[in-house]
């Protein structure tokens, strides 16, 4: 049994006493097929780890914010929109997403992306593109056929 230091593997990427939940409400921006599951979230610690699963064919939301984030894939294969760049993106591949800079990821494959995620434990809320900036990112063409909004 896994003690408050401790959180042990149970079925497939899930950890014993981690709720999986639904990657954001429902109705607030723009996602499909994607579970998170906050791993490490304490006052004494500086930043949020969180487990991220994308279904085959989903896609979590187009948005940006102040924090960076720090990402480790560990299951499947998909690809991310970082900026205006679109990258495939494989199991260990490692992903940093700076401040204010827009991301996107979407799983590939025939099994699940999921990623470990490290954040801010204190941080800004996400912001979602408007039209000009759908239009500045559809400037590309690459970038404009990855995105999913």
């Amino acid at each position: 049994m896994a003690s408050s230091k401790t959180k042990r593997a149970a079925q497939q990427y899930t950890w014993e006493g981690v709720e999986v939940r639904a990657y954001k409400s429902e109705g607030t921006a723009p996602f499909k097929d994607v579970t998170r599951q906050v791993l490490f979230d304490d006052p004494h610690l500086a930043a949020q780890w969180r487990y991220f699963e994308v279904a085959p064919g989903g896609h979590t939301t187009l948005e940006r914010h102040r924090h960076v984030h720090a990402v480790m894939v560990i299951r499947g294969r998909g690809a991310c929109l970082v900026g205006n760049e679109v990258f495939s993106i494989a199991l260990h591949d490692l992903v940093y997403v700076p401040p204010l800079t827009w991301h996107q990821f979407r799983a590939t494959g025939e099994e699940p992306l999921g990623f470990l995620c490290l954040v801010n434990a204190e941080r800004d809320r996400p912001e979602l593109p408007g039209p000009e900036d759908l239009e500045r990112l559809r400037t590309n063409p690459q970038v404009a056929a990855f995105i999913r909004v």
